[in-house]
């Protein structure tokens, strides 16, 4: 897997992933369009879907948090300031991780709840929609440090039952970090040389709590391309003359 997110954008390495892996990201595909034309039927943004109107700068939304107990994944939205567009934060907490893996900073619990890893934040753009996925330092959300190879192997457990009153935005989530997940570990792996680089000199603690460092990796988004990109690696390709 190349270390550039936007590599995978070429349809000849989408090709290059596993079936079922492509098969996967095919079906979120589906699921992140269904969503939206819901949304675009309801008159509305995701956003607005999971916050209503209402919104307040760093306000978690919905309050308290989506939370799936089962799968232990987690995520909010919010937003920094009025004149944002605000993004999404997901998060996977300990009891749903990959056995065996351990943390490269930060305490094996957090407060009184589970330690819980930071997966990639989802950016909106000025329409609502699907504009950016980035990753953040540790200190930006107080997480508990996992190198990028485990985060990697966390992305497949991101799972958030689909009901309750965020319904349409715990499909529409698991749908972008199911079929960017070629590009979110190419992110993860960009972040952890970002932050290898300011710690030279200074030690990896310093700078993974260097307020000046907010923003690890980022990526620009054309959701709409790469589904289009993503269904043509998805269709085999025939070969030689119809029979007769």
């Amino acid at each position: 897997m190349r270390d550039d997110p936007s590599s995978i954008f070429d349809a000849n390495c989408l090709a290059d992933l596993p079936a079922p892996l492509l098969a996967e990201m095919t079906g979120a595909a589906d699921v992140y369009l269904a969503c939206r034309a819901r949304l675009t039927a309801e008159g509305k943004t995701i956003a607005e879907d999971i916050a209503g109107d209402d919104l307040e700068p760093y306000t978690h939304y919905p309050r308290g948090d989506v939370y799936d107990p089962a799968s232990h994944a987690q995520y909010y939205f919010h937003l920094h300031r009025l004149a944002d567009h605000g993004h999404f934060h997901t998060f996977l907490r300990a009891g749903g991780m990959p056995r065996g893996l351990s943390p490269s900073f930060g305490s094996s619990r957090q407060g009184e709840g589970e330690p819980l890893c930071h997966l990639v934040a989802i950016g909106l753009d000025h329409r609502g929609e699907l504009g950016s996925l980035f990753t953040t330092n540790r200190w930006v959300t107080a997480e508990t440090w996992y190198p990028a190879a485990d985060v990697i192997a966390m992305l497949p457990r991101f799972r958030i039952a689909h009901e309750g009153a965020a319904r349409m935005a715990n499909q529409w989530v698991q749908a972008v970090l199911t079929m960017f997940r070629p590009q979110i570990a190419g992110l993860l792996r960009t972040r952890d040389a970002c932050v290898a680089r300011h710690a030279v000199g200074r030690g990896d603690e310093a700078a993974l709590e260097d307020r000046r460092l907010e923003i690890t990796s980022s990526l620009a988004v054309d959701v709409d391309d790469h589904i289009r990109i993503l269904r043509a690696a998805a269709t085999p390709v025939s070969s030689g003359s119809p029979m007769a």
